[in-house]
Formats: C-alpha cells, structure tokens, sequence
C-alpha cells in the first residue's frame, strides 16, 4: 500500500467513515471543515450528479461516496492536490464513481455540461487577496486559503451554471464573508435556504458557517439552524463526536 505515497505523505482515516485519504502537512491536509461540509451536504435517492469544486485532495468527495451513490467530479486547480486526490480515489477503488479533474473552476464547462449538476459542494479559499495580505508562505496553503486563483463570485459563477433548475449548493466559509456570500448567490440566481454557524466554544463567536442555496429557488424562507458548538470544555462535543468517531462520548 506504501508504494501509494511519495515522500512526506501518509494515509488517514476518520474513524466515522471507511475512506482513507492521502495527506502531507508539507502540501495539504483536510481539517474540520471539509468534515463539517460533507456532512451538512444532503442528497437523495434521484441525485445523479455532484461536482465538487475546490476539492483540494479530495476530501469532501470522498466523504460524499459514503451517502450517495451519485457521480461525483472533484475538480482541484493544483495539480499535485489534485494528483493525491486520484490516488486516494484509487487506493478506496472508487473510480467507477469518482472523477478528478486538474483544471480551473473557470474552465469547468469543457467537462461538465451547463444545467446538468443536482449539488455542488465547495470549501473555497476564505480570504480576500489584498495585496497586503499575510500569506502563508508555503505556496500550497496560501492558494488553499486566499482568493488567488480564484474568487468567490466565480465560485458562485460556475456552481450557478453546473446547477439544474432547483439543484443545491452547499459551501463552507467564514462568517465574516456571509453579506458577500448571500449577496453573490442571488447575483447568480442562487437563493439561501439554510444556514448553520460553527462554534469553537459556547459563548465564543462563530468561525465558520455553512450556507445552504436552491438554483432559481422561491425567495426567501431562508432558515437559521442551531450552532454546531466543536468544544466543550476540551473535548469535543456530542455532535462533532459523531462525525469524527461515528459515536457520541
């Protein structure tokens, strides 16, 4: 199985799940988040399709494979993130089901047609590129984290043209970014339907929030969700429990 790897690279498995994933502190790991937004995805028996866009190596849709039986596209613009993600869709013998694509989200439509997607999920990078901006300096990181690349309303951009009429979108952010969130997903005909903030701790300002969105859903009727709180104390709590170990304490 080690022949998998190349050098500084390692294998992990969340403990909820049997999917082993391909990862390097030296390149890229997958943290809370993407475990956060596998879960918030919701699907059904009729989803055929899901893209995931940013997908980094690959995380997110290969927690998706464990509730659906849908095709799912990563498409990831570094190319040795987007490399590890192929391993790991190889070393779980996925790839009947999966797809990586090495390309940017811009050029998403010479693979996949407009109008043809029931869910995108997206875990994009978080921060504006000023160019004052601190960046980490390992290049990985930094393109991961801050709008490089690419930016939110291309994101939105592409997810509105994958999307069939009443398809979802599913992303991870921060909640410093949500009225630019909310803004840009009825600029491009995605209406919000649920939110769910993430909470380090009770009492503690949430650092992360998922946003639920409807291609050319009915206006409105957006519903707020109760907090997902990560700690208690300095354990995790009950709910993150179950989606990291498939088991509450």
């Amino acid at each position: 199985m080690n022949n998998i790897l190349k050098a500084g690279e390692r294998i992990d498995q969340l403990y909820s799940k049997s999917i082993q994933i391909i990862q390097s502190k030296e390149v890229f790991s997958f943290s809370l988040d993407a475990v956060l937004l596998a879960n918030f995805v919701s699907t059904i028996k009729k989803t055929r399709n899901i893209v995931d866009l940013c997908s980094g190596n690959g995380a997110v849709g290969l927690f998706l494979t464990e509730k659906t039986a849908a095709h799912i596209t990563e498409i990831e613009i570094q190319p040795r993130l987007a490399d590890m993600a192929k391993r790991s869709v190889a070393l779980n013998r996925l790839e009947e089901q999966v797809d990586v694509i090495n390309e940017d989200i811009k050029n998403t439509f010479k693979y996949i047609r407009k109008d043809s997607v029931d869910i995108v999920s997206v875990n994009p990078p978080y921060f504006l590129n000023y160019d004052t901006s601190e960046k980490n300096p390992n290049e990985y990181l930094a393109i991961a984290r801050h709008e490089i690349l690419t930016d939110l309303d291309r994101v939105l951009e592409v997810s509105a043209g994958l999307l069939k009429m009443n398809g979802k979108l599913f992303m991870v952010h921060r909640p410093d970014r949500l009225t630019d969130i909310l803004s840009s997903m009825r600029a491009h005909r995605i209406e919000p339907k649920r939110i769910q903030f993430v909470r380090p701790k009770p009492g503690k300002d949430a650092n992360m929030v998922l946003v639920e969105g409807i291609k050319d859903g009915r206006l409105n009727g957006v519903k707020i969700l109760n907090d997902i709180v990560v700690y208690n104390g300095n354990e995790y709590s009950d709910e993150i429990e179950m989606m990291l170990y498939g088991h509450r304490k």
